[in-house]
């Protein structure tokens, strides 16, 4: 097996205000060619801006690759150092010898250009060949990743196809010109873990058919242990550990990583709060890590865990008990208009005729993949969709037949967590104007100075500082912006929350601390939520109990452990198959299997 790259000492820096900031910090590493190398690490490791300085986009300003070598081998053994090669070369080995899968496909992806005319861009400029012939080439990439219909997806435009139908596309566009080096970043984050799954597989099928070599970034260890053969381990622009990705997940040396395999929420047992990564390890002033010896992955589990005794008795007060939400034969359905006059030819059905009860206190979990009318139903619970049938009853009133006054009255005891809360957030103002700005419309306290005291209080319940009161949106990092948002929510003091994907797109560690601070808010203001999630792991996490839904219906509810280990519906079994378990006998199989 011979070298394809070969990275040594790289140093990436960006200027701001005076400040030099090295997201990547004296990074070395190889890569075997036909060997897939897993990158991981929260945001803002350096990740991303390792695999962007071996492309060469770094902007600059304000970035800049102010140290080191990045070596690429040619099959005979010669060596280039990619970081001297004038723009014009480098754009030759750019898409063509190396190619790049980007996190987020619909913004990768120009909106104004169909499909496949974006691949084919890429084959005229790099293989020199007629569109005839580069429009052949691309209907069979789109034939390779499996895309359903080609020919009709080759001439659709970005926004006519789902996430994971994006994500195809863009990996067409990196497969176009055979490469030897495939760089995923964080492809399939936010996909749901059935099209997550078959991504995966996808990806591993091409690179044994091209014996290509594959850089795999991610933030999730469960992902990496379905794809990586090697590990690298990053934290704030450094490496902190390398390994087979059996040795890594055997026997982690650093703390860093014993917390990122401990901090994914676990099926195999129900625990109280979500282990973090600082549970693991001390950060001293200097930057050494040093790890807390008292804390070992198994006994911080075994502190945690709840007892089945203890999952029992809850579930039979919550049985007990009055239901506080009762959902009746809800229907949502959009009209499918066609023609000049925009006629309509027929109706989708989003969410058709489902039922459920929530009881107080209690946390009921939707889950399905993308389609099924999960976030569609917890938006028509809040009348922020208006229902096309069916009652929603709540706290004895039917939310369905409430006029507006009284509708705004209801908003105190309803609220939504959104998925993306950096634009479920006004960027005009500040955290602490947002937050009173909701207690002002609902006339929540008499004064401005109360409201204020209130929303201190509120920061400090969701771990924020006082002086984030006066800070914006974009200065605060993805999970610090959906506690904001949980504040906010809870500034009306309401009864209910609908959690509409809250945590899917945040990294695991940071998606453990917000999860424990739902567990913990609800047993404080003895809150009630719908949870909804494509990931069954979380889901169970939270959950006392599971609607699993499909094509508009719930086919399957049931308590969360019983749903896991006894599925009646093979819907839900593909669901609990396709959750990366990142176990030890897992990856030996795959390492057999290869």
């Amino acid at each position: 097996m011979s070298l394809l790259l070969d990275v040594r000492n790289l140093v990436t820096e960006f200027r701001s205000d005076n400040r030099v900031t090295k997201a990547v910090n004296d990074v070395s590493f190889s890569l075997q060619r036909g060997r897939t190398l897993g990158i991981v690490g929260e945001s803002g490791s350096g990740k991303s801006v390792t695999s962007l300085s071996v492309m060469r986009l770094i902007p600059n300003p304000p970035g800049k690759i102010s140290g080191g070598k990045i070596l690429f081998y040619e099959e005979d053994g010669a060596a280039t150092d990619l970081l001297t090669l004038p723009e014009d070369i480098m754009r030759s080995y750019r898409g063509n010898r190396i190619s790049m899968i980007f996190q987020e496909p619909m913004t990768s992806l120009n909106p104004v250009f169909r499909c496949g005319d974006q691949i084919m861009e890429t084959i005229i400029l790099h293989q020199k060949c007629t569109k005839k012939e580069a429009r052949e080439r691309t209907l069979n990439l789109l034939k390779m990743v499996k895309l359903p219909r080609p020919e009709t997806m080759i001439d659709q435009y970005p926004h006519q196809l789902s996430g994971g139908q994006k994500q195809r596309v863009m990996i067409a566009m990196a497969m176009s010109c055979n490469p030897s080096l495939l760089i995923a970043d964080e492809p399939t984050t936010a996909l749901d873990v059935t099209v997550q799954a078959t991504i995966l597989d996808l990806m591993r099928e091409l690179q044994r058919e091209h014996n290509m070599s594959m850089m795999f970034i991610t933030h999730d260890l469960g992902v990496v242990a379905e794809i990586a053969d090697d590990v690298i381990v990053m934290y704030k622009g450094k490496i902190v550990e390398t390994g087979s990705v059996q040795q890594i997940f055997e026997d982690p040396k650093h703390p860093y990583t014993k917390g990122l395999l401990a901090c994914r929420p676990r099926l195999d047992m129900k625990l109280r709060i979500l282990p973090t990564v600082r549970d693991f390890m001390d950060e001293q002033p200097d930057g050494t890590i040093t790890e807390r010896s008292h804390v070992g992955v198994t006994e911080s589990l075994t502190r945690v865990a709840i007892t089945s005794k203890e999952i029992d008795e809850r579930n039979n007060v919550l049985a007990s008990k009055e239901p506080f939400l009762s959902v009746k034969n809800l229907q949502v359905y959009f009209p499918i208009r066609t023609g000049i006059f925009s006629s309509v030819k027929g109706y989708v059905k989003a969410v058709d005729s489902i039922s459920f009860d929530v009881k107080p206190g209690e946390t009921l979990g939707l889950v399905g993949e993308s389609g099924c009318g999960k976030t569609t139903t917890g938006r028509a619970i809040l009348r922020l969709v208006e229902p096309t049938g069916g009652q929603v009853i709540f706290d004895g009133k039917d939310v369905t037949k409430l006029g507006s006054s009284e509708l705004k009255s209801l908003r105190r005891d309803m609220q939504i967590i959104f998925q993306d809360p950096y634009s479920s957030l006004n960027p005009r103002l500040s955290v602490g104007s947002a937050i009173m700005e909701v207690m002002r419309v609902h006339s929540i306290f008499e004064t401005d100075k109360e409201r204020k005291d209130y929303t201190q209080y509120l920061l400090d319940k969701v771990n924020l500082l006082p002086h984030h009161y006066n800070n914006y949106p974009h200065e605060f990092s993805g999970g610090q912006r959906q506690r904001i948002c949980i504040a906010r929510a809870l500034a009306m003091k309401p009864k209910f929350i609908v959690c509409d994907e809250s945590v899917s797109a945040l990294d695991v560690s940071v998606q453990a601390q917000v999860l424990n601070l739902l567990v913990g808010l609800r047993e404080e203001f003895n809150l009630t939520y719908i949870f909804i999630s494509h990931d069954l792991s979380v889901v169970k996490f939270i959950s006392d109990r599971i609607a699993v839904m499909n094509a508009g219906k719930i086919v399957e509810m049931e308590r969360a452990q019983q749903l896991y280990d006894m599925p009646k519906e093979e819907y839900t079994r593909s669901l609990i198959n396709a959750i990366p378990k990142g176990t030890l006998e897992d990856i030996r199989k795959r390492s057999v299997h290869i």
